[in-house]
């Protein structure tokens, strides 16, 4: 004998809109029983929305995406594959991210960030090389005498 669980008792339980059970279906992703006008959720149609769900939350997987890992096959084992890649590449990305926010914290220069040395030092700027030799009163003084002639 099959269990069947009623929509509301489902979506109370994955805490889900009972509308976004009704797109899932329409879209193809679930398939209720029907009994006296309502939709009923076996076993399998339960683990099945539990994936679902879960695989939107934490995989952050699209529904086109779902319904091609839904539909047999191996398909979705390089589905998730790719998004464990993807995953990994913003993972790298927050990190130097964090580690340059971490950096601007320990600047010496509260109120002039772009003169924080730590960012200069790592930052790329065309003839910084040349202007550094320089020094700045030099370099004001050959702008007056450049400007005069």
């Amino acid at each position: 004998m099959t269990v069947l669980t009623p929509i509301r008792v489902v979506a109370d339980h994955f805490d889900l809109a009972v509308s976004t059970l009704h797109y899932w279906e329409r879209r193809g992703l679930i398939a209720p029983h029907r009994r006296g006008g309502q939709r009923w959720y076996d076993t399998d149609q339960l683990y099945r929305i539990a994936l679902i769900k879960e695989w939107r939350r934490s995989g952050q997987f699209g529904l086109d995406q779902i319904a091609l890992m839904l539909s047999g096959g191996p398909a979705w084992l390089d589905e998730v594959a790719a998004r464990i890649r993807e995953v990994e590449r913003q993972q790298a990305e927050l990190t130097r991210a964090r580690a340059y926010l971490d950096r601007l914290l320990g600047c010496h220069s509260p109120e002039d960030p772009e003169r924080c040395p730590g960012f200069r030092a790592e930052t790329d700027i065309p003839g910084i090389a040349a202007a550094a030799m320089i020094p700045a009163t030099a370099t004001h003084t050959a702008e007056a005498e450049n400007a005069a002639v």
